[in-house]
C-alpha cells in the first residue's frame, strides 16, 4: 500500500504543477495552430472532470441532470432530482478531488490532441492544418465552448472523435447527442460538415499502447514474481438496464481485453515481454457503481478482496476503458482499492498509468483519424443501430454530414 500511495502522491504533485501550466499550454497550442486557418477540426469528446475541486458541484449537477448517463425519469424529475443528488454528493466527491489536486483529464486531453495534430499534419498533409478542440460533457471546456472556438477559427470540416474507445449510450452517445443539440440551439447546422469516430476498441495502436503500459509496470515487480502477477482489467460499470437494452459497451470492453491478452500472449511466446515466460492470468471487473440499482458485475473492489482471500499477493490493475488518469484511477484504484488490497494481505498491488502522455497512444490517435479520413466513412457500421426501445430523436444522427 505504501508504494502505490507514494506513486499516487508523486502523480498528484506532478499534476499540481501541470495544472498551474494549463493556461500556458492551451495558449501555446492556439499559437501553434492559428498561424494557418485550421482545415480540419478534430473534436476530442469526453466527460471531463473538475480541474479544481471547486468545480465539483457544477460538474456533478450537469452529470446527474443528464438522462443519457443516469436516467432519473427525465424532464422535471431529471432536473430537480439530479440537482438534489448532486448537492448531496458534492462535499464527499469534492474532498476526493482535493486529494488528487483536481482532475488532470483536461490537461491530458489537450496534450494528446496537440501531439495527435502534430503527427497528423505530417502524416495526412492533404487535410492539414489540423486542430484539436476539447469538448467535455460536464466540465469546461463544454461542447458549446468548443463549437464557439471552431466558429471563430472559421473551421468547416469537423470530426467528432469520441475519446471513449468502447461505445456506450451513457458516454459516447451522451456526448454525441449533446453535440447535435448544441449545434441546433446555436444555429450552427450550416457552419460545419461532420463525420464521426464513434468507437475504436480493437485498434492496434490503442491495444499496443495498453500493452506498453502493462509492460512498463511489470518491470516494477521482481523478476522472480512476474509470473505470479494477475492482471485485473477494470472498466467503469454501467447499470444493467443499459446492458439489457443492447448497449454495446460490455461486449466492446471484453473485445478490448481479449485483444490486449492476445498481444501479450504473442509477446510472451516470442520472449519479448519483460522476461515473463508464462502468459499472466487475468480477470475483467467493473468499478464506480452509483446508487442501489443493479450494475454490471463483478465489482472491482469485490474481485480484489476475493483474490486476497485466495492468498494472491501480486495484482496489477489495468484501467482498460480510461484513456487518461482521473478520479476513477488516481483515487478509486490508487487509494481506495490499494487500501482494501493491503487489508486482504495483497503485498504487491500496482496500477498501470493512464495512456496520458504516451507517444504510442498519440500515434494511435493520429492513425485512427488518418484511417477515418482515408475511409470516407461518416461513422462506424454500428453507429446507426439504436438500443432496443430507444425513442430519442437525436440519437445516432449526423447533422450536416460530410459527403
Amino acid at each position: 500500500m505504501a508504494s502505490i500511495r507514494s506513486l499516487c502522491a508523486l502523480q498528484q504533485r506532478s499534476w499540481s504543477g501541470i495544472r498551474r501550466g494549463i493556461a500556458t499550454s492551451a495558449s501555446f497550442r492556439g499559437d501553434d495552430h492559428q498561424a494557418n486557418k485550421p482545415a480540419t477540426a478534430v473534436v476530442m469528446m469526453n466527460m471531463g472532470g473538475p480541474s479544481t475541486p471547486e468545480e465539483t458541484g457544477p460538474f456533478l449537477k450537469r452529470l446527474f441532470q443528464d438522462g443519457d448517463i443516469i436516467d432519473l425519469g427525465g424532464g422535471f424529475f431529471q432536473k430537480h432530482l439530479g440537482e438534489y443528488i448532486a448537492k448531496r454528493r458534492t462535499p464527499k466527491v469534492q474532498q476526493q478531488y482535493e486529494e488528487i489536486n483536481g482532475s488532470p483529464i483536461r490537461h491530458w486531453t489537450e496534450e494528446q490532441g496537440k501531439a495527435m495534430c502534430d503527427i497528423l499534419d505530417k502524416q495526412h498533409p492533404e487535410t492539414a492544418p489540423h486542430k484539436a478542440y476539447t469538448a467535455f460533457r460536464y466540465a469546461h471546456p463544454l461542447t458549446e465552448e468548443a463549437l464557439e472556438e471552431m466558429k471563430r477559427d472559421g473551421v468547416k470540416r469537423a470530426i467528432a472523435f469520441s475519446q471513449f474507445p468502447q461505445w456506450s449510450c451513457t458516454t459516447s452517445g451522451s456526448s454525441m447527442n449533446d453535440l447535435w443539440r448544441k449545434i441546433k440551439s446555436m444555429d450552427l447546422e450550416d457552419q460545419f460538415s461532420w463525420s464521426l469516430i464513434d468507437r475504436w476498441p480493437l485498434h492496434t495502436g490503442y491495444v499496443d499502447a495498453v500493452v506498453d503500459r502493462i509492460r512498463e509496470k511489470m518491470e516494477e515487480f521482481d523478476e522472480a514474481d512476474r509470473e505470479k502477477v494477475i492482471l485485473v482489467f477494470s472498466a467503469h460499470s454501467v447499470p444493467m438496464k443499459v446492458v439489457e437494452k443492447g448497449d454495446h459497451y460490455v461486449t466492446e470492453v471484453a473485445a478490448s481485453v481479449k485483444a490486449v491478452m492476445e498481444k501479450i500472449t504473442e509477446k510472451v511466446k516470442a520472449n519479448s515481454f519483460e522476461k515473463v515466460s508464462v502468459v499472466p492470468k487475468h480477470v475483467m471487473c467493473w468499478q464506480s457503481k452509483v446508487g442501489f440499482l443493479p450494475w454490471m458485475t463483478p465489482q472491482t473492489g469485490e474481485a480484489i478482496k476475493s483474490l486476497g482471500k485466495r492468498n494472491e499477493k501480486h495484482l496489477l490493475v489495468v484501467p482498460i476503458a480510461f484513456t487518461s488518469d482521473h478520479i476513477e484511477t488516481l483515487f478509486e484504484i490508487g487509494m481506495e482499492y490499494a487500501e482494501e488490497a493491503a487489508e486482504e494481505g495483497i503485498t504487491h498491488f500496482k496500477m498501470t498509468e493512464g495512456l496520458n502522455g504516451s507517444r504510442v497512444f498519440a500515434q494511435a490517435l493520429a492513425d485512427i483519424v488518418s484511417e477515418h479520413l482515408d475511409s470516407g466513412e461518416l461513422h462506424s457500421p454500428q453507429y446507426k443501430l439504436k438500443c432496443f426501445g430507444c425513442t430519442k430523436p437525436l440519437c445516432r444522427q449526423v447533422l450536416s454530414p460530410a459527403v
